[in-house]
């Protein structure tokens, strides 16, 4: 079993590495790509030449009795949450690590590029139910804690119902948000809950899988067992005609949510386990950047 003092030199490992790669890479596009945009109320002032008319405050206007204008200014603070797939499915992989451990340290890059702007940052961790909500909040203690989490996680289920993670986000998340869900995305019947959380929030999804679900090696027999629910088939790999079905149903799949996440108004990334996550990332920045 793991001691404190070996989990506390863990932690602190992580947070190293982490936190070096937002600083170096993702502390100015996360900025600019999520800074705030809403306004807020600022001040009253004296009207000045050029000002906007639209923005005169007609009853300060008409008790000085010569122009007001209001001032507004960018909400600067975001709340931002990361929605976290620990159902079994993501403890698989086959390249260069299981997807589990790059959602942990993308999710973990997230909230220091969060923390590090300022932002207040929140987590729901879910299987085929909510397993914990962590509430957002600012501060080193609170972040550290939260990839404590990350990575250290244990689900009670073993399935995945993003449909029940985003009904929940919906309910205990009033104000506008950052939201990432990050997840294999092998679960169905979310349509509704994901265009009601895009209306109210501003939600990416992050889609991480293997090559392996993309489409079978041709090794011979082989054993599959399916990780949430244990059940065990072989299947033949040399069959050519299965090998393309599998590859077929993957594209199709990925389509399908793909015009989903569309439809809605939400943005999704696809990443694979041997991707380079951070280029991935950027390049996503750099697109929502574009957009605004």
């Amino acid at each position: 079993m793991i001691t404190q003092e070996e989990k506390r030199k863990k932690l602190r490992r992580i947070e190293i590495k982490t936190r070096k790669l937002t600083n170096q890479i993702f502390s100015g596009s996360y900025h600019s790509a999520f800074k705030g945009k809403g306004i807020s109320f600022s001040e009253v002032r004296e009207y000045q030449f050029g000002d906007d008319v639209r923005m005169i405050d007609w009853n300060v206007t008409a008790r000085n009795q010569k122009p007001f204008i209001k001032v507004f200014e960018e909400e600067r603070e975001l709340t931002v949450m990361l929605l976290i797939d620990v159902s079994q499915s993501s403890f698989f992989g086959t390249q260069t690590d299981f997807k589990n451990h790059i959602i942990a340290e993308i999710s973990a890059v997230l909230a220091f590029s969060a923390i590090n702007n300022n932002d207040k940052v929140g987590v729901i961790f879910f299987s085929d139910v909510v397993e914990k909500f962590i509430p957002p909040k600012k501060g080193k203690t609170h972040i550290l804690r939260i990839i404590s989490e990350i990575y250290d996680f244990h689900p009670k289920n073993t399935g995945t119902n993003i449909s029940e993670a985003l009904k929940y986000f919906n309910n205990v998340v009033k104000k506008k948000s950052i939201a990432f869900l990050v997840s294999d995305f092998m679960s169905a019947g979310y349509k509704d809950a994901l265009s009601i959380a895009s209306r109210k929030h501003d939600l990416i999804g992050l889609h991480i899988y293997d090559q392996r679900e993309a489409e079978l090696p041709d090794v011979g027999l082989m054993k599959v067992t399916d990780a949430e629910t244990g059940r065990e088939i072989w299947v033949d790999t040399s069959n050519k005609q299965l090998r393309d079905s599998y590859a077929k149903n993957f594209a199709e799949s990925l389509k399908r949510t793909k015009e989903l996440f569309g439809k809605s108004g939400a943005q999704l990334e696809s990443i694979k386990t041997e991707d380079n996550y951070a280029v991935a990332l950027m390049n996503m920045f750099k697109k929502r950047e574009s957009k605004r």
